[in-house]
């Protein structure tokens, strides 16, 4: 692990003497506190990764600095060092402190190092996962966020769905009602639509209705004028013998401009 600091706190000079020499060679940041208050001042300024403290201190324990710096500083790595072997002090240290290791005096060196090296492995895995663990946290909330707007987009366009049927079925409804026949008739000159009075008027001549071809209903005149209106865009009426019935060919415009055009047939008006 780059960079890492390690914190040795003894009352005895000779043995933080003897943790520096031990570790020296190490390429570790070593700092040193003769005492649990002076080891918790250096820790207001410094990121310490691993403590190594002996148990028996005068004024605070090792168990009693552990137990302090798990709640301010929990992600620190804790090691005892201890010259007695009370099992008592053995567990109140490991429930209070929940250090990582207990280890006596006198120590081996070379397992000292070693459980050294592991603590700070314990470190960086620890720091990996906590990085992993607030990305997942990140990437939930932006999961959330999307879903949510997603779900908004969705309810709105459902609701302007709902409104483009309701006027759909409205206006239905209202071509239907009228009293004089209204039909559709599309660019490639079929009936696309027609209400019920232009079925009972054209329905007399064999296969009117949606889909049948206009030229088969229609005289010249009415057909020159419904492609005049496609190809100009301009709304025409006429009068269609000999019944003087007036008719407007209305081409449709918006998103179904060129589509083809609406024909409403109507009585003439007064004076015409």
């Amino acid at each position: 692990m780059d960079d890492a600091c390690i914190l040795c706190v003894d009352d005895e000079t000779g043995i933080l003497q003897a943790l520096k020499r031990l570790l020296r060679r190490e390429a570790y940041q070593i700092l040193t506190a003769a005492s649990a208050e002076e080891a918790l001042e250096i820790l207001q300024r410094e990121k310490v990764h691993v403590m190594i403290s002996d148990q028996r201190m005068p004024g605070m324990d090792g168990t009693d600095l552990f137990s302090r710096v798990r709640k301010k500083w929990p992600n620190i790595i804790r090691i005892i060092l201890s010259g007695y072997t009370d099992i008592d002090s053995i567990t109140e240290a490991i429930n209070r402190g929940h250090i990582y290791k207990f280890i006596l005096k006198p120590w081996n060196d070379q397992n000292l190092r070693l459980e050294i090296r592991q603590a700070l492995d314990q470190y960086a895995l620890a720091e990996t996962n906590r990085r992993l663990q607030h990305t997942i946290l990140e990437q939930n909330e932006a999961l959330k966020n999307s879903n949510e707007s997603l779900e908004k987009a969705v309810k709105e366009r459902t609701r302007e769905l709902k409104m483009q049927n309701h006027a759909l079925e409205l206006s239905r409804a209202v071509l239907e009602t009228l009293p004089f026949p209204v039909l559709g008739v599309s660019s490639e000159g079929l009936v696309a639509v027609a209400n019920q009075s232009a079925m009972d008027v054209f329905s007399k001549k064999s296969g009117f209705g949606p889909g049948a071809e206009a030229s088969d209903f229609f005289e010249e005149e009415v057909l020159k004028a419904i492609h005049l209106v496609m190809e100009k865009n301009e709304t025409l009426r006429l009068q269609v013998l000999p019944e003087q019935i007036s008719l407007t060919i209305t081409p449709l415009t918006g998103r179904f401009q060129g589509a083809g055009a609406v024909l409403v047939f109507s009585p003439p008006a007064s004076g015409e």
